[in-house]
This record gives C-alpha cells, sequence and structure tokens, in this order.
C-alpha cells in the first residue's frame, strides 16, 4: 500500500526475531469497498469522497469495485453501513459524514451515538469500517479536514481501510 504510516523514516523497528503485522502490502485489487456518504455538508462530505476514491484508485482498486451509497446526514450512516453489510459482497466499508456543533448538544449525541454503532458494526459483521466522521466545532474546522490546510482525511480513512483489509490477510491468511 502507498504511504503506509509504518514506512516512516522516523520509525523505529523492534527487534528482530519478534513477528510483526504491518498491514502495508498485498493485493488490492479484487477488493470491494462500499463507500457510505451523508449528503448534509455536501461541500465537505464530497470532498472526503473524491479523496477517499483518488486513494483507493491509486492503490489499484478498479472503479467497478467502489460502490457509492448516498444517506441523508450523518445519523443515518450507521443504517447505511448495515444495509450494505447485510447485502454482503464487500470486503471494507468506508463512511463520511460531518456534524458541526450548533448551539445545543445535539451533535455530541449524534457524534457518540453513529461512533458507537459503526464499532459495533465492525464486530458483529467481521468487516472494517473505516471511520469518517468529522465531528468539527466550527465549518472552518471542517473544510481544513477535507482538503485544506489539515489535508483530506477521505484519503486517511481510505488508508485505514486498505490497511485494515491487508492486515486482515496477513494474521488470517
Amino acid at each position: 500500500m502507498k504511504d503506509s504510516p509504518l514506512t516512516d523514516d522516523s520509525f523505529q523497528p523492534i527487534k528482530p526475531g519478534i513477528k510483526q503485522h504491518l498491514g502495508n502490502s498485498g493485493d488490492l485489487s479484487s477488493r470491494k469497498f462500499a463507500i457510505i456518504v451523508s449528503q448534509y455538508h455536501l461541500n465537505i462530505t464530497g470532498n472526503l469522497l473524491h479523496g477517499a476514491i483518488e486513494t483507493l484508485q491509486e492503490n489499484n482498486v478498479p472503479d467497478d469495485n467502489i460502490q457509492v451509497l448516498w444517506v441523508p446526514g450523518a445519523w443515518e450512516l450507521t443504517s447505511g453501513t448495515k444495509m450494505v453489510l447485510q447485502k454482503g459482497g464487500f470486503d471494507a466499508v468506508l463512511t463520511f459524514g460531518c456534524v458541526i456543533r450548533g448551539e445545543t448538544t445535539h451533535d455530541q449525541h449524534i457524534n457518540t451515538t453513529v461512533s458507537n454503532s459503526l464499532g459495533q458494526l465492525g464486530l458483529q459483521y467481521d468487516a472494517p469500517i473505516a471511520f469518517g466522521l468529522l465531528t468539527c466545532n466550527t465549518l472552518d474546522q471542517a473544510i481544513a479536514r477535507a482538503g485544506g490546510d489539515v489535508g483530506n482525511k477521505g484519503v486517511e480513512v481510505a488508508k485505514a481501510a486498505m490497511q485494515m483489509l491487508l492486515l486482515q490477510d496477513e494474521v488470517l491468511g
């Protein structure tokens, strides 16, 4: 996989003889990815989606192996994820949404519930689910994380999903 965090020159290897599983090499060309994207804050989630698709393509995942499911908002990311997991045929699921803090605590309830629910689905279906829900205080913070000066979290989410699949291959065979 291109640009794995463990290929960084600053990483100090552990003692020789200790078996390591890095999930940083292997073939992803036959893997199928579902991407669940919230339509709310589309200017943000669309950029996350584009970053993820470009990253998957750069790692030899063909377009035919990428499927996008649009859901109304961040709350529905869990339902959309469960749908594709129940359908089957996907090796990993990427999720993208954006919740920006407002005058009430609604953001905390949405963020916590979606986070916990996606984690539970990953365990229930034994599938990597990559978490791309931006939980920001301001719109400017979201813009910065969706291709702005902080980078594109969509790229990071795609890399996490790919690394988990490759790690799964190494560990489980």
